[in-house]
Parts: C-alpha cells; sequence; structure tokens
C-alpha cells in the first residue's frame, strides 16, 4: 500500500522542526513507522544546494536550485518510502517554494505549480500542517540563533510569505490545515495528534 506524505509548512521560527520531532515519537508510540526529512537538506546535493544560497542567486535561480534539490529528494528519499508504506514527514516541501520564491520574491505561483510537477513527478503532498504565526513573532524567536539568507530578509518578506501560505490554504482548503504556532507548543502538539491521526483514520497498519 502507498504511504502518506504530510508535509509542514510555515513561516519563519513557526516551530515545524520541533512539531516533527514530537509527531515522529508519537507516531512510534502508536506502532507506525514514520521517516522524517527536510527540504532542501534531504539528500547530500539537497545540502550542497543550500550551501549555494549564501551567493545570493537570483530569484530564477534560487527557484531552480530549489526544484534541482526536490526531485533528487524524491527519487532518493520520497519515493522509495512511499512505495514501501511509510508516514513521510517533511520539513518544507512544494508550497515552500510557491510562498517563498513566489509570494516573496515575486516568481509566477502558476509557473512554480508547473514545475513542482516536474520536478517531483507528481509526488505531491497529502496533507499538509499549516503552523501559521505573526511574522515579525517568528522573527524574534530566531534573533539569538546565526540566520540563513532567508531568515535574514526583511520583514516585508516574511509577510508576502504568509500571505502566500494562506492563499495556498484558501485555495486547498481540505489538503492544507491551519495550527495556530502562536499557541503553547504541547497545545499545537495535540492540535497536529488529532489532524494527523482524523487523516489517517484506518488502524495503524495500514500505512506502516
Amino acid at each position: 500500500m502507498r504511504g502518506v506524505l504530510i508535509t509542514f509548512e510555515g513561516v519563519e521560527g513557526a516551530g515545524k522542526s520541533t512539531q516533527i520531532r514530537r509527531l515522529a515519537r508519537w507516531l512510534r508510540r502508536e506502532r507506525y513507522r514514520p521517516e522524517t526529512t527536510s527540504e532542501p537538506d534531504g539528500t547530500p546535493l539537497g545540502r550542497a544546494v543550500r550551501r549555494l544560497f549564501e551567493r545570493e542567486p537570483q530569484p530564477l535561480a534560487e527557484l531552480f536550485l530549489f526544484l534541482a534539490a526536490r526531485h533528487q529528494h524524491v527519487v532518493e528519499r520520497l519515493r522509495p518510502w512511499l512505495r514501501a508504506g511509510r508516514i513521510v514527514l517533511c520539513d518544507r516541501y512544494t508550497d515552500a517554494s510557491v510562498a517563498y520564491q513566489g509570494y516573496g520574491r515575486g516568481i509566477d505561483p502558476e509557473l512554480i505549480r508547473e514545475l513542482n510537477v516536474q520536478a517531483t513527478g507528481g509526488v505531491l503532498p497529502d496533507l499538509t500542517l499549516l503552523f501559521d504565526l505573526d511574522p515579525a513573532v517568528g522573527v524574534r524567536r530566531i534573533a539569538d540563533r546565526r540566520l540563513d539568507r532567508f531568515e535574514r530578509e526583511r520583514l516585508a518578506f516574511h509577510r508576502r510569505v504568509r500571505r502566500g501560505y494562506l492563499e495556498i490554504m484558501r485555495a486547498e482548503p481540505k489538503r492544507v490545515r491551519r495550527l495556530d504556532a502562536g499557541a503553547a507548543p504541547a497545545d499545537v502538539e495535540r492540535r497536529v495528534r488529532a489532524i494527523v491521526q482524523e487523516y489517517l483514520g484506518a488502524p495503524a497498519g495500514e500505512h506502516r
């Protein structure tokens, strides 16, 4: 049986990484066998691509770098895991390009969606958890760590990214589920579990 691809999206500082770890632990306790990964870092090629962003590529070049990393990620990791029937938890995926390079950088979102289909070979998210947060709060949360190029962007950029994510959610409300990332982490965790448990529905063994 085909697995399930659950993606985690949101602005900087929204707490996605923490919630992925917590959900993976819970799924293991429930006798699932989840796989966790992230973009663009999910493969050696993707990690090499991340280093190139510090050279400040032009918006379209930036998009193509992400798409190259995504294609490699699908081939090496996502498709094999899904064929094995695993639940895959991915920190950022196709929606991130629409939000960041589309709404954030100004590239046509429809073009990005078309390129995403080509880069993924049709491996698209089954369920997306959108950790929604005021970008000003997110920027304050990450202020004490070493920031990458995207985290260093002006607040106006992060506000455009958030607007992009909310537009994606409005267009696909069944797939994209919003969570209030400003709530206490334990409350967010309970909401994540409830959404995922509702989505999986079937007994654990059917998605192992």
